[in-house]
């Protein structure tokens, strides 16, 4: 029982690590304006956290993800990463829903408005950084 203690406050260590981590990121960026993720830590070690984050422009980043342990090992069960700009028109959307099996990185995948591509699940900086590339775009064109 005592090793069943043990490895439950070792694993939970890997799932708060990675809420952290998403916190951190979010908490850093200067183009999140305001941010409303929930977590909720559940049984064997699994995080189901969502939200989204309004940033500079008024677009909205949703954030979707279900993450459990696995031997220490952080497993990205499902996730949906889905940016709309302030019409809430879709601009891109990575997921792991399996519904389109003919891409050849199946599961995973990106919507664009106009199609569905190839695509590994992306950290969350590196799509706040798309994003920031997108708004830096749009804001040059104004000018």
């Amino acid at each position: 029982m005592a090793g069943n203690t043990l490895c439950h406050s070792i694993c939970h260590k890997v799932i708060e690590k990675f809420a952290e981590e998403i916190d951190s990121t979010v908490s850093s960026s200067p183009i999140v304006i305001s941010s409303n993720i929930q977590k909720y830590f559940g049984p064997e070690n699994t995080l189901y956290l969502k939200g989204n984050l309004v940033l500079i422009d008024f677009s909205i980043l949703e954030i979707a993800i279900f993450a459990s342990e696995l031997r220490s090992n952080l497993i990205i069960d499902k996730y949906r990463l889905h940016y709309m700009d302030s019409n809430r028109r879709m601009l891109f959307r990575y997921d792991n829903a399996s519904h389109h099996p003919e891409i050849i990185s199946y599961p995973h995948h990106k919507h664009t408005p106009n199609e569905v591509m190839p695509a590994s699940m992306p950290l969350l900086q590196d799509v706040l950084n798309e994003i920031s590339a997108i708004i830096i775009e749009k804001s040059s064109k104004k000018s």
